[in-house]
């Protein structure tokens, strides 16, 4: 959430009038350049002077629409909110329409993955923020069995913490491929035999059974399948 000085949120504040200039500046454009920079490099390239550098403007000209960089973050945050939230109509399944949720917000995580370093703590309350609460929200305060806003907010934040989770997780094994050369299925066969060496002597057996025998699914599979403990959990609570 917006940590500046002035006591109006980043998003209620108003931009500096527009003056001629070469090089035009708005905060929309000083967020798409931000975004640009953390999806090609990730957060550490995004600073006030090189997004300034970007946009071919002095770093001090930023200071009129954001007050710090945490602004910049918030602001940025905000913007991967709005490709999550669906713009269709309710359908009035709880599950089908959290499963959408989630599988857009995994999508915005993909494109993103500076996504899963800025959500979680405080919740973001930018208008698109608020708007994927507010979704979340009213999905589960329509659930059958609900009792209570308690309810509603409990199990929300139980689907929060398992996408959070799931997709930090994911991103992190795409980060370490990366910087490692080694995909996931070359890893394994790289740590194949020590795995066989430090299995045979029988200490780890349920280990063993999950490298025997395990499906191993895609990450996409492994996704759905772990919101669908979650979703059973809820239901199994409302009945």
């Amino acid at each position: 959430m917006a940590r500046g000085n002035d006591p109006a949120a980043v998003w209620e504040r108003p931009e500096p009038p527009e003056r001629p200039t070469l090089t035009p500046l708005s905060r929309d454009r000083i967020v798409t350049a931000a975004i640009a920079l953390a999806d090609a490099d990730g957060l550490a390239a995004v600073s006030l002077r090189k997004v300034a550098s970007a946009l071919d403007a002095g770093p001090m000209r930023l200071y009129g629409y954001l007050s710090t960089k945490d602004e910049l973050l918030d602001l940025m945050l905000d913007v991967a909110y709005a490709e999550i939230v669906p713009a269709g109509a309710v359908t009035g399944d709880w599950r089908a329409e959290l499963r959408e949720l989630a599988s857009r917000t995994r999508a915005a995580a993909l494109r993103h993955e500076w996504f899963v370093d800025l959500v979680g703590g405080r919740p973001n309350i930018g208008p698109h923020g608020l708007a994927y609460l507010e979704t979340v929200l009213s999905i589960l305060d329509r659930a059958p069995g609900g009792r209570h806003i308690d309810d509603a907010m409990h199990a929300a934040g139980t689907v929060q913490a398992y996408l959070i989770g799931a997709l930090r997780g994911e991103i992190t094994e795409r980060r370490a491929e990366r910087e490692s050369g080694l995909t996931e299925v070359q890893w394994q066969v790289a740590s194949a035999p020590y795995l066989r060496r430090m299995l045979a002597n029988g200490n780890f057996p349920t280990v063993m059974a999950v490298v025997r025998d395990a499906t191993h699914p895609d990450r996409s599979t492994t996704f759905e399948r772990g919101l669908d403990y979650v979703l059973d959990g809820i239901a199994a609570r409302q009945t």
